[in-house]
Order: C-alpha cells, then sequence, then structure tokens
C-alpha cells in the first residue's frame, strides 16, 4: 500500500490476544467475587518475552500489512466486566489490564500509547474510578475507556448528562484527556455484545448528550462515540430534529464542538455516509485493532476491518486526509500529541 506523509494514528485498537492465563485468572477472579469460590486467586503477569511475541506476530504485525503507524491501545472492551460485584475485583482487575497496556508501550513505544480501563461498578463509587484514572495519566496514560452502562445492559447508571458524572469530567478536564465511551460485555442472551449492544449503547450515548447540557456545563471536555457513532450518521435528520424539539441549539453547536465519532465502520458505504454527514475534524480514523470481526469480506477479498482503505477510497484532499488520518487524534488527545512531539514525529 502506497504511503504518504502522514503518521497514520489508529485511534482504537485493544488488547485482545492475551495469553490462556490471563483469561484462566480472570474466571477464578469472577468466581471468588460472585461467591462461587473461596479462594482469592493470584496472577502473576505476563513475561515480557512472551508479552513482546504475542504483540510482534498480532497488533504490530497488522500494523505494518495495513499502513498504520501507531495505535491508541486500550485493554479488551467485552473483558472490563463492570457488572462484576464488588469494588475492590474492580479495582484489581482495572489495575492489572492497565499495567500490562503500560508494559506494551513500554516495550514498543514507537507503536504504541495507553489507555485505560476505569474500575466503575453497578454500585457507582467515582472516587477510585478519579483515583485511578490520575494513577495511568501519571503513568503516561493519554486517555481512558469510560462506560456509561456498568450494568452490562440493564442501563442503572444515570444518563451521561446528570451531575453525578461531574466529578469524573472535572477530572478529566484538570488531567487534559477525553474518553472514549465504550459498554462492556452483555449481560442480556438477547442483546449481543459486538453486534448489538456497542451499536445501541453508541447510539443511546448520543441521544442522552442531545437531552442534556454536558458540554455547556464543560466546555473543555472531549468524547469519543467509537464504530462511527452507531446508528447517529445514518440517523441524522432524526437527531437534529428531536434537538430542535428539546430546544436545543443545532448539533453542530450543542455537541460537535466536544465530540468525536470513529472509523470502526465495515464496509465503504458506511464509511460514505459517516463522511458526508459529519465534518471531518470530528472524525478519527479507527480500526479496533483488534476487534470484533476478525473474518475476510468475499465481496472485496480483505478483512472487514482493514479500514484505511475505505477510507483511502474516499479520495480525501491532502489536508482533510491528513487530518482524519493523524491530526485530529494529536488534537483530541494532546498528551499523545506531546509523546509523539518528543519522539520527534
Amino acid at each position: 500500500m502506497e504511503r504518504m506523509n502522514t503518521l497514520v494514528i489508529d485511534g482504537h485498537g485493544h488488547f485482545t490476544t492475551e495469553p490462556p492465563e490471563f483469561h484462566a485468572f480472570r474466571k477464578a477472579q469472577v468466581a471468588f467475587a460472585e461467591g462461587h469460590s473461596e479462594q482469592r486467586p493470584a496472577y502473576a503477569g505476563i513475561p515480557d518475552t512472551q508479552l513482546r511475541e504475542i504483540i510482534t506476530t498480532n497488533q504490530l504485525r497488522l500494523q505494518r500489512e495495513r499502513g498504520s503507524d501507531f495505535t491508541i491501545l486500550s485493554p479488551r472492551a467485552s473483558g472490563m466486566g463492570h457488572h462484576v460485584p464488588g469494588l475492590e475485583c474492580a479495582e484489581e482487575w482495572a489495575r492489572l489490564s492497565n499495567d500490562t497496556i503500560q508494559r506494551i508501550c513500554e516495550l514498543f513505544p514507537q507503536n504504541f500509547a495507553a489507555v485505560c480501563q476505569l474500575p466503575q461498578t453497578v454500585d457507582g463509587d467515582l472516587g477510585p474510578v478519579i483515583a485511578e484514572l490520575e494513577r495511568c495519566v501519571a503513568n503516561g496514560f493519554i486517555g481512558c475507556n469510560l462506560n456509561p452502562d456498568p450494568s452490562g445492559g440493564h442501563w442503572s447508571a444515570p444518563p451521561l448528562y446528570d451531575a453525578w458524572w461531574d466529578p469524573l469530567w472535572g477530572a478529566m478536564t484538570r488531567l487534559d484527556v477525553p474518553a472514549m465511551i465504550h459498554v462492556s460485555g452483555s449481560c442480556e442472551r438477547a442483546m449481543h455484545t459486538t453486534g448489538a449492544y456497542y451499536l445501541a449503547a453508541d447510539t443511546a450515548v448520543f441521544m442522552q448528550l442531545i437531552e442534556g447540557d454536558l458540554f455547556e456545563r464543560h466546555p473543555k471536555l472531549r468524547l469519543i462515540i467509537p464504530h462511527g457513532g452507531g446508528a447517529a450518521p445514518y440517523h441524522w435528520g432524526r437527531y437534529r430534529g428531536l434537538s430542535m424539539m428539546l430546544g436545543k441549539p443545532p448539533l453542530t453547536e450543542h455537541l460537535m464542538q466536544n465530540l468525536y465519532f470513529d472509523t470502526c465502520v465495515y464496509h465503504q458505504a458506511g464509511i460514505d455516509i459517516l463522511f458526508t454527514v459529519v465534518e471531518p475534524k470530528n472524525i478519527l480514523f479507527g480500526s479496533e485493532l483488534l476487534g470484533a470481526v476478525r473474518a475476510v469480506d468475499p465481496e472485496t477479498g480483505h478483512s472487514f476491518d482493514d479500514t484505511r482503505r475505505y477510507v483511502d477510497a474516499l479520495g480525501l484532499d491532502r489536508q482533510t486526509r491528513h487530518a482524519v488520518l493523524e491530526g485530529n487524534a494529536r488534537r483530541v488527545y494532546p498528551r499523545l500529541d506531546s509523546i509523539l512531539t518528543a519522539q520527534g514525529r
């Protein structure tokens, strides 16, 4: 694939190639938290040699094959498991997951920057959430993944515009980090995690933001809705109309000075709609590397999640292309910009 004079930043990557021991520990930890086991498990971690091999043969290999240069990396989203009972479990799991991401970024500083998982719980204590965010930012993380529904599909948390969330928004603003709004695994059999719950949550959050005044109260806050914004771009007229009916300003003023979508949309027509409806300044390149769909599209012969191909096919002018593939990410994640600048990039 032809290269360009742009650092291609994939803004949506997950560590989804964990070794079996990692999953075994989590299974035992959940069993203990739910009272099915009396023995608290212990996990020694992944040796550097094993971690380096895993990343080299998976995420790093696909970076090179698909023509990206850098990935914003976070723990497996469906594995955050905020519905599992107990703050102690949530804190331990978040710390282990985040420390693993930090080690990957330290092993491959030219290829990855870290975004953290937060120890959210159904009970909703934000104090430990803010403490973990502060710890991670002090250790070089550039942002966080925020779950708007820690209950795993029951939607027991207040909407994001509710003042209950304000301490977290204040901490994010103070630390100058954005959040990707990302649910975890679905607890409902009728709601498939990646095919239904993720996209439904993206859409629900967009409507929550329309209903409230979050960005009026926190004008420096920056949020990313992944997966192309869920259904929002496809139903943009509906949301413009609902915003008017609620007496809100136009979406360009009400939301789109603070809100961003990514390109984790797995067909050309979907990307075409996204760029037709949403201004390029609000779009970050992303692929979910390695994410929800690991299959080859028989119609194109390429992987569904090789999303740079769809962006390349748009024929964007050089300035817009640079913004989507690099500039927007550096603007939304200023700590990323600092890391790359320190590297001379």
